[in-house]
C-alpha cells in the first residue's frame, strides 16, 4: 500500500506543495488565514489560485501538446496578443462596458488564438518543422505583432465589466478559478471519457504506427496545438482583464517556460505518449506558490529566477526515482561500509 502510493505520479508533488505551503505557514502564521470583505474571500491561499490561473491554463493546453511530444514555445506571446486585441477593441467602444463591445472584442481574441494554434500545428503536421522551431518562430513575431496592436504603449481600459473576467468574484470565490475548472473538465472529459486521449498519447509515441493504425496523427497534433492557443488566448484575456490593462512588452512574459516546468512536475513525460492534467495543475500551484514565498521572505528581485530555478531542480530530483535510488544507495553504504565492499566485488 505504502509503495503504491510513493509510485504514484501526484506523491511527490503533493508532498512538495506541503512543504512549501507548510514552510510559508512557518514563516508567516497568518498565511492560511481567509477573511470575507462584501461577500468575498481574501487570503494568501485565494491569492495563490486566482494569480495562478493564467499559468494553469497555459499549462493545460502545453500538456497536451507535450505529450505529443511537441512543445509551444509561443504560447507568452499569444497571451499578450489575446490581451492586446481585447482592450484595443475596448478602448476603442464609446461605452466600454457595452456587452455587445466586451463579448466581440473577447471573442475577436479567441478567435485569434485559434487561428495562431493553428499555424503552430500546421507548421508541426502539415510542414514537417519541429516543434521547438515551428513556434519559435511564433514566439519571436507574436511579441512584436503584440507590441504593433499596443503601438508599443500599455493600453488601459476602464471597463468594469471586462475586468470581472480577471478580478471578479463567484460564489465568493474569483471568477478566474471557474474559468480554470471549465477549461480542466473540458479537457478531461475530452482526453479521458472519449477515445481522443488514447489517440493523443498514441501519436506521442509512434506517430507511424498510429497511422498504420487508422489514428491520422497529424490532425490529432493540429488538434491539440490549437487547443493550447485557445488555453493562451483565455490565459490572456484573464491577465490583461485583471489589470485592466495590455502590456505587449511584458505580458505572458517567461509564461511558456513556467508552464513547460509546470508540465514536468506534473509527471508528464516530455518524451510523448503519457500526459496528467491534475498533476499539470498541481505544477502550476507549486510555481505560484513558490512564487508568492519569494516575494513574501523578501528574497532581492535581480535573485528571484535563481532561486526559482533551483527550487524548481530540487523538485525535479526528488521526483527522480533514479536520483532517490542513489541517494539512498549512497546513505546505505555509508553507515554499513561492509555491503559497500560486497557491491564492490559483485560489480
Amino acid at each position: 500500500m505504502k509503495n503504491r502510493m510513493v509510485k504514484h505520479h501526484l506523491f511527490w508533488p503533493l508532498c512538495v506543495l506541503a512543504a512549501l505551503l507548510l514552510f510559508n505557514l512557518c514563516y508567516s502564521p497568518d498565511f492560511f488565514a481567509i477573511t470575507v470583505h462584501d461577500g468575498h474571500l481574501y487570503g494568501s491561499l485565494i491569492d495563490i489560485l486566482n494569480f495562478g490561473a493564467p499559468l494553469m491554463l497555459v499549462a493545460i493546453g502545453m500538456t497536451l501538446v507535450v505529450a505529443t511530444k511537441g512543445i509551444d514555445l509561443s504560447v507568452g506571446s499569444i497571451v499578450a496578443i489575446s490581451g492586446a486585441v481585447a482592450c484595443l477593441g475596448i478602448s476603442k467602444g464609446a461605452d466600454q462596458n457595452s456587452m455587445g463591445l466586451i463579448l466581440t472584442s473577447v471573442l475577436l481574441a479567441v478567435v485569434l488564438s485559434l487561428v495562431l494554434g493553428a499555424w503552430n500545428g500546421l507548421l508541426v503536421s502539415g510542414a514537417g518543422i519541429q516543434p521547438i522551431i515551428a513556434t519559435l518562430i511564433l514566439m519571436v513575431a507574436g511579441r512584436g505583432i503584440a507590441q504593433l496592436i499596443t503601438g508599443g504603449q500599455i493600453i488601459t481600459v476602464t471597463s468594469a465589466n471586462y475586468a470581472y473576467i480577471g478580478s471578479g468574484s463567484l460564489a465568493a470565490l474569483p471568477f478566474s478559478i471557474f474559468v480554470v475548472a471549465l477549461m480542466l473538465v473540458i479537457a478531461l472529459l475530452l482526453t479521458r471519457r472519449t477515445a481522443l486521449g488514447l489517440f493523443i498519447e498514441s501519436a506521442g509515441c509512434n506517430p507511424a504506427a498510429s497511422l498504420m493504425s487508422g489514428i491520422r496523427a497529424r490532425y490529432v497534433i493540429l488538434a491539440v496545438y490549437v487547443f493550447c492557443g485557445l488555453c493562451a488566448g483565455i490565459a490572456g484575456l484573464l491577465l490583461s482583464s485583471n489589470v485592466s490593462s495590455a502590456d505587449g512588452n511584458n505580458a505572458g512574459l517567461w509564461y511558456e517556460l513556467d508552464a513547460i516546468l509546470a508540465v514536468v512536475i506534473g509527471g508528464t513525460s516530455l518524451s510523448g505518449g503519457r500526459f496528467y492534467l491534475t498533476g499539470t495543475v498541481i505544477g502550476a500551484l507549486i510555481i505560484q506558490t513558490l512564487t508568492t514565498t519569494i516575494y513574501m521572505i523578501g528574497v532581492p528581485p535581480e535573485i528571484t529566477l535563481v532561486v526559482k530555478a533551483f527550487v524548481v531542480l530540487a523538485v525535479c530530483l526528488i521526483q527522480s526515482s533514479a536520483f532517490r535510488a542513489a541517494v539512498a544507495a549512497r546513505w546505505k553504504t555509508r553507515h554499513y561500509p561492509a555491503e559497500k565492499e560486497v557491491r564492490r566485488h559483485v560489480s
